[in-house]
């Protein structure tokens, strides 16, 4: 029986709609399309039919009854294989799938679409296979290729799940490790290859084929993940790394062998890696994302990442990965013009390019790609167990006229993204919901409302924001020569103005030392002894200030050569002539953290003015700082900073309570290739006033012992 010539017409084109109605068994007859076989036959329990090939690569043979049966297939210079019939099968997604899709509501998304392993029992023994989604709206057909049908889009072409724009089959035979990609005919009438959006492997760029994964990890952390609290006053001391870089040639292995002894010995109580999610151009450094779902390949597979961060685990450290939904590249094999049509992006280049980026922008509007984010937040948090998604370029999300001159107003005629407000909401609510403990951080520049204000009060929902102000202020103050800092005082102090007008991270990240910045070093004045004295002090003061803690990799020792994903941090500074100033303030950071985390005054009340009191603020003359941080189980840590040139042997200082005041931390130690002025120990306060010895250029943490 011949298959009707307008139908074999749109199988030949690869644009018919329903394929399944034609291929498999109907009516008494089967037929499949197997190009280049040299024979087929059909196998049932009781009989092996001769198919017959009636042209176009389709074979054809009766069979009364809707049986089981396999296509046994003759490749020549090969022995016969039998299969089962992928076209007999119903589509593997159930209209609550397709309902919930349509809406934007399916939160296990990775479970329906992709690809998607599967096993079925069946009469003549079990079946295994895989099951492709995928949403292409605007496709006139759409096919599976890869290596196992040598890329030819006529062998497993996808039926249309009617309006919703998912197109499905169940390939048999098919599993883990294979190539694949989606063939998309577009209305254009062009064949365009594409990278499945859901894949949860990728080869290793340039290469850009997608690979059928199966985790077969076996996590060990349930008690670090039972230990997991929303209770956001404990310390938090972020180091962020990339993890080509750390080391070059550093991967989730060797990150899981030497950056974790590397963190214990330091202190740090969590890591964040920059953007691990597949990315075609390593120079984007990750902020241009081809696979929300699959780890880069770079650095290895799925389950090297999901070791990784197990052993973090395990460690006690915390793990915080860079997420970008705020755009995308134009890469020609991935998301942007899926379908031959704007489908992820916004279609209207006003909204839907970021002209500084050279990259498209979500239609955060669209039901479908807003489900497509955020159920990827949700697939980091239950497949790969991370503890928290810093969210990249918020601002660029929430303003309409983000860097751009020619810009679409929203329905009130403003200049607000609703649409990204409303995806940033639903995001935290539904992690927050399914993952309680799992920290969203927002990057945002700008002085939008509520960033940190639950959604439930009209807040976005994040749990901190980057108090990128505090970064720009300080490190503007920093910069200069110490004689002129008394003009710039106010730059330390305006941060204690807005402190609590939300929960703030103080963040030094990879932004802070590329692009002709220099580095912490190199920002700062005087030769390599003040610069270290500088750097030193820097710190002293973050850690002291109200806000949980960040600091890029290599400014954890005062690296003096900007930041590049092409080579490593420069661990030679720990080498050589001038290493004895980078071993100091490699040594301090260690300190500082385990001083940290052993006071609650520096970190049990950051969000409340409970915690916090100035008992200097206003010495610009002599560009000297005093304030009190308190815990909320009373304890109390006095810091003073000193950020001139020259010495106070006999600063007084008034305290809140007399007692005894136990010095337990100084950046200015001779362990840390400071001056090492001999410091009291301990003094006492009188009166309501202490007498304090506070060197040039260092900070000083007091402890009061009742």
């Amino acid at each position: 029986m011949s298959i009707p010539a307008d139908d074999l017409r749109l199988l030949n084109q690869c644009r018919h709609y329903d394929p399944h109605g034609l291929y498999g068994w109907h009516d008494g007859t089967v037929h499949t399309r197997r190009p280049g076989a040299e024979r087929v036959e059909l196998v049932t329990a009781e009989d092996v039919v001769p198919m017959r090939n009636i042209g176009d690569d389709i074979f054809f043979a009766e069979l009364a009854e809707n049986e089981d049966y396999r296509l046994r297939i003759t490749y020549p210079a090969q022995p016969p294989r039998d299969i089962a019939d992928g076209y007999r099968f119903l589509p593997t997604l159930g209209s609550l799938d397709l309902h919930l899709i349509s809406e934007g509501r399916h939160e296990r998304l990775w479970d329906v679409l992709g690809a998607n392993l599967k096993t079925y029992a069946s009469e003549l023994g079990e079946i295994t296979g895989t099951a492709f989604a995928v949403w292409a709206p605007n496709a006139e057909g759409v096919s599976v290729v890869g290596d196992f049908c040598g890329w030819n889009a006529a062998q497993y072409p996808m039926r249309s799940l009617g309006s919703t724009g998912i197109w499905e089959v169940f390939i048999p035979g098919v599993g883990p490790g294979e190539r694949y990609k989606f063939a998309i005919q577009t209305k254009e009438g062009h064949r365009i290859d594409k990278a499945d959006p859901m894949a949860r492997r990728t080869l290793a760029p340039p290469e850009t084929a997608s690979v059928i994964e199966e985790s077969t990890y076996e996590w060990k952390d349930a008690d670090w993940l039972d230990s997991r609290s929303t209770d956001l006053n404990v310390p938090m001391s972020v180091y962020e790394v990339h993890v080509g870089s750390w080391k070059q040639g550093s991967n989730y292995n060797t990150l899981r062998e030497e950056l974790i002894p590397y963190l214990q010995e330091h202190g740090y109580t969590h890591v964040e890696l920059m953007p691990v999610a597949e990315h075609p151009f390593g120079g984007s450094w990750g902020y241009q994302v081809s696979s929300y779902y699959a780890p880069s390949a770079r650095w290895g597979n799925p389950d090297d990442l999901r070791a990784l961060i197990d052993a973090l685990h395990n460690a006690g450290i915390g793990v915080i990965v860079d997420w970008v939904p705020a755009h995308f590249p134009k890469d020609s094999f991935s998301l942007g013009k899926f379908d031959g049509q704007a489908c992820y992006e916004h279609p209207d280049p006003r909204r839907g390019e970021q002209s500084d980026w050279g990259t498209y922008v979500f239609d955060f509007g669209r039901n479908e790609v807003r489900n497509f984010l955020v159920a990827n937040a949700l697939y980091w948090a239950e497949q790969f167990h991370i503890d928290g998604l810093r969210v990249d370029a918020v601002a660029s999300m929430l303003y309409l006229d983000y860097s751009r001159e020619d810009w679409l107003p929203n329905i009130h005629g403003g200049r607000e993204n609703l649409e990204a407000v409303q995806f940033l909401q639903e995001t935290n609510a539904t992690v927050h919901r399914h993952h309680p403990g799992v920290l969203t951080i927002a990057e945002e520049s700008t002085s939008w409302p509520g960033v940190t204000t639950p959604t439930e009060h009209g807040g976005l929902g994040f749990d901190l924001k980057w108090n990128m102000g505090w970064m720009n202020d300080t490190l503007e103050y920093f910069g200069h020569d110490p004689i002129h800092r008394s003009y710039h005082h106010n730059e330390l102090t305006f941060s204690m103005v807005y402190a609590y007008s939300e929960r703030y991270m103080l963040p030094f990240s990879h932004d802070e030392v590329v692009h002709g910045k220099g580095t912490l070093w190199t920002r700062m004045p005087g030769d390599d002894w003040n610069k270290a004295a500088g750097v030193r002090s820097l710190f002293g003061y973050m850690f002291s200030h109200p806000g949980k803690k960040l600091m890029f990799m290599g400014c954890e020792f005062g690296q003096t050569t900007e930041w590049s994903e092409a080579y490593s941090i420069d661990w030679s500074n720990l080498e050589g002539w001038g290493a004895e100033y980078h071993h100091g303030i490699k040594r301090l950071v260690r300190d500082l953290n385990l001083t940290y985390k052993a006071h609650p005054a520096l970190w049990s009340q950051d969000f409340t003015q409970d915690g916090f009191q100035w008992v200097k603020a206003d010495d610009a003359n002599n560009s000297i700082l005093g304030y009190i941080r308190y815990g909320s189980d009373g304890s109390t840590v006095l810091a003073v900073c000193n950020f001139s040139g020259s010495s106070q042997p006999h600063y007084a200082v008034w305290v809140p309570e007399d007692g005894t005041w136990e010095l337990i931390l100084n950046t200015d130690d001779k362990a840390y290739e400071g001056a090492g002025n001999e410091l009291a120990g301990q003094v006492s306060s009188s009166d309501n006033n202490v007498q304090l010895h506070i060197p040039a250029n260092s900070v000083q943490w007091y402890t009061l012992r009742r």
